[in-house]
């Protein structure tokens, strides 16, 4: 049985992506060659259409293209954001938002290292993680924001994980979730267990041997 939090973010996943699990399978690929995808790439790795992949990543006004044509970023991008991840094994790529680092550990299989920086107070926070668990974070205090509505949206980058941000601290974060009152403000445990268990769920953590 998985938390209510964890069945929220599986439900809202559900209905905001068509091929929901292409952003595993996008996850692996561009962490994997850290070069952007072809729509042919993606589709096999799914077992998709080209076509039914052009028509989900059509729907997605946030996905990052490069001028070939080619996937650079559909929740993993090679573009840098504040988030960036790197695998025990040199993998590294970047998150559209916090929640979305914390989540490939998990669907990559790898134990990672999170960098961001907390967009109050300039201060870096790093977050040492492994697909089961927190090993560290530093600040120790430090937060996530994140934002749960209860149906799809247009623009799932811009409107859901813009407001994704690590803080320093709750009280970092308080003027910030202020002038954002959906959102919420957790213990970065506390989200990687969800999303870790929405993972689960959804079938993209990675095997284990």
């Amino acid at each position: 049985m998985i938390t209510q939090d964890a069945q929220r973010l599986v439900a809202l996943i559900r209905a905001q992506f068509g091929l929901p699990d292409l952003i595993a399978h996008m996850t692996r690929l561009l962490a994997a060659s850290s070069d952007p995808v072809t729509v042919d790439q993606a589709a096999t790795a799914g077992g998709w259409t080209p076509e039914q992949v052009r028509a989900e990543l059509a729907r997605h006004p946030g996905v990052d293209w490069t001028e070939d044509g080619r996937i650079a970023g559909f929740g993993m991008t090679l573009h840098p954001t504040p988030h960036r991840f790197t695998t025990d094994d040199g993998q590294t790529g970047y998150g559209f938002c916090a929640s979305d680092a914390l989540s490939y550990p998990v669907i990559l299989g790898h134990p990672s290292l999170i960098e961001s920086t907390c967009p109050i107070t300039a201060q870096p926070i790093r977050v040492e993680v492994t697909p089961d668990e927190i090993v560290s974070v530093d600040p120790p205090g430090a937060v996530v924001s994140r934002l749960r509505p209860e149906a799809a949206v247009a623009d799932v980058r811009a409107e859901i994980c813009a407001l994704g941000n690590f803080f320093a601290s709750a009280e970092a974060g308080a003027g910030w979730q202020t002038r954002h009152p959906d959102t919420t403000l957790v213990l970065i445990t506390q989200d990687f267990q969800v999303t870790r268990e929405a993972a689960i769920e959804l079938g993209w953590a990675a095997a284990r041997v």
